[in-house]
């Protein structure tokens, strides 16, 4: 069954690629970051509801309030704060660069995991000393996506495959520098927020192993939670809300079912089978995949932040 946990990460990486793709495509044709992640839990929520009814209806195990509490949090944890702060920085940054930002978070984790005493670093050894430089390289690669003004690679395809007829797009390319960096490390601190879910999953998991009714939990909190968002900051835009029949539409509906839905199981399982640590440790590969799908797709992509 471990042996399974190998192709569970890798499809997880597939599917946060392609997520990551098409939410820029939404952000850039003008949909609000925060009624997104409100649609996208919706969709969700929707997509796990009946499942968790047939599946799950017999063999639920009790709940407490004390544990009904632990998940709400983590829901605003992983859900709600890492998720807005995620695609806010994705509207001003690029799909490249998200992905790229991700591959802190193996180093966040271990990090935490560390601080919370859930792993142990030999400084004298040399796998301490490696642990030690990849933290310090990991770092250092967030501060030169953020600062380096690096040179655009030439798309693959020069037909723009998510791009409407007529589409004038808030595309990054007319955002500040300071915008960008400011994305930058809103996607880092984003990535904090998301390696701290992930050992609090390790940690849930242990007082609760149905998988799927936490994850369906966590969706509906954050549901909630993300509706009460999107009503503050756009209480005074309610066209923002609306959806029509283009790539905003299929970013919600793919994001919510595939995306969150059962990628956010699929996630639980594999913590429950190796480990916070052994799933983040496959975040540069959601990189690759970006870097090749957006290039396909006919979009620039660009080395560190673009010129100004």
């Amino acid at each position: 069954m471990k042996k399974k946990a190998y192709g569970v990460a890798m499809v997880i990486q597939v599917i946060m690629a392609s997520t990551v793709i098409l939410s820029k495509a939404a952000f850039d044709r003008g949909l609000s970051p925060f009624v997104y992640i409100f649609y996208r839990l919706a969709a969700a929520s929707l997509f796990l509801t009946p499942l968790a009814i047939l599946l799950e209806r017999r063999s639920a195990p009790p709940m407490s309030f004390r544990l009904l509490a632990k998940m709400f949090l983590y829901a605003l944890l992983g859900n709600t704060v890492s998720l807005s702060l995620y695609n806010v920085s994705l509207k001003y940054t690029s799909a490249a660069v998200a992905s790229a930002m991700s591959n802190s978070i193996p180093v966040i984790t271990f990090f935490l995991s560390l601080l919370m005493r859930m792993e142990v670093i030999k400084l004298r050894s040399s796998s301490g000393m490696a642990k030690t430089a990849g933290i310090t390289l990991c770092l250092a690669g967030a501060l030169v996506i953020a600062l380096y003004a690096g040179r655009s690679l030439s798309p693959l395809s020069r037909h723009r495959v998510l791009a409407g007829h007529g589409d004038k797009r808030q595309v990054s390319e007319h955002v500040s520098r300071g915008m960008w960096i400011t994305g930058t490390f809103l996607m880092l601190l984003a990535c904090v927020a998301w390696a701290l879910w992930i050992i609090f999953q390790g940690m849930l998991l242990k007082e609760y192993p149905n998988k799927l009714l936490a994850t369906l939990i966590q969706c509906l909190f954050g549901m909630i939670q993300s509706c009460v968002v999107a009503v503050v900051v756009e209480r005074d835009r309610p066209s923002r809300w609306k959806l029509g029949l283009d790539v905003s539409l299929l970013a919600v509906v793919y994001s919510g079912i595939v995306g969150t839905g059962v990628c956010l199981y699929l996630q639980t399982w594999c913590v429950g089978m190796k480990g916070p640590v052994f799933l983040a440790m496959w975040n540069p590969l959601s990189l690759l995949l970006t870097v090749l799908c957006s290039s396909l797709l006919g979009e620039t992509v660009h080395l560190g932040r673009q010129a100004f």
